[in-house]
């Protein structure tokens, strides 16, 4: 067992040597030694939003279990807030973090907006989700049109792996949209880019009826509804992470599996947070006209 005072908190580690990621030669000191590097980042992302973790008791491999409450077991200093009648948790510094990653947290998910302004979601988020791994340039062909749509409407978006197999496209926005507000533009541009792509795109949910297209998910930006935070890793066997890229770095293209827990810090290193546009340099955008021209058409 293995001591770590971080932020005056002591935490003892347990089974520090234990691997998390076979494939990439990853143990579990590595991985929190990778948490306490892209903390910084990570938590401008998370904090005051109620976050949900997922634990894989049995591996990677093996079924997930995801927690949103505050086990009993937890110290009192974690940080956490009182959500309807429960310890609900949050990752607001950096000892909540390695206390949730020593309690077996290996993704760190968050919902869209802060419980001390609910309702109000701080980004619109675009999904999207390939049929398969063989499909991802595809991805990177419709990410760039939707670029092209919202830098058509004035709105600034940043991209970024989902971690796993799709992309995730960011708008900042002001919080002064609710949900349903926001979902009108979600919807709108998704049907706008379904009916300019056909072959390559679906809003179909039921992966059976989705026949190989790339699927647009605009509902998931909702009440309650999460999606990883920022760096976090993913259950994956590479040890892939959820990584901001550049819209040049669409055009040249890439694969998920690039970017992992073993490469991720120098790269924060060398290129910076290319996710603080929506984070610690945002702009907040509004779409009043926007939002106007849809309810007239």
């Amino acid at each position: 067992m293995e001591e770590l005072i971080i932020e005056g908190k002591k935490i003892r580690i347990n089974k520090p040597d234990i691997m998390i990621w076979e494939e990439a030669g990853i143990n579990k000191i590595d991985y929190i030694q990778y948490l306490l590097n892209v903390a910084p980042f990570l938590l401008e992302h998370a904090k005051n939003r109620l976050s949900m973790i997922w634990i894989y008791p049995h591996g990677i491999d093996g079924k997930r279990i995801e927690k949103r409450s505050l086990p009993s077991s937890a110290p009192d200093w974690v940080s956490h807030t009182f959500y309807k009648e429960k310890q609900r948790m949050l990752l607001n510094d950096k000892a909540t973090l390695v206390w949730a990653a020593n309690y077996g947290a290996l993704e760190f998910h968050v919902p869209f907006d802060t419980y001390k302004k609910q309702n109000y979601p701080l980004e619109m988020v675009f999904d999207l989700d390939p049929p398969d791994d063989e499909h991802f340039d595809l991805v990177l062909e419709i990410a760039l049109k939707l670029k092209d749509v919202l830098a058509s409407l004035g709105l600034t978006s940043v991209p970024r792996t989902s971690g796993s197999t799709g992309m995730q496209i960011f708008v900042p926005i002001a919080p002064l949209y609710s949900f349903e507000e926001t979902r009108i533009i979600n919807k709108f541009i998704a049907e706008y880019l379904v009916e300019k792509m056909p072959s390559a795109l679906t809003l179909e949910r039921a992966v059976k009826k989705r026949e190989n297209k790339v699927y647009f998910d605009y509902l998931q930006l909702w009440k309650g509804r999460t999606m990883p935070a920022v760096y976090s890793p993913r259950g994956k066997p590479q040890a892939t992470v959820t990584t901001p890229v550049t819209w040049e770095e669409v055009q040249v293209g890439f694969r998920p599996t690039d970017f992992s827990i073993l490469n991720i810090s120098e790269r924060i290193r060398e290129k910076g947070d290319l996710f603080s546009v929506i984070t610690t340099n945002k702009t907040p955008q509004t779409f009043d006209e926007i939002l106007l021209f849809i309810k007239k058409h």
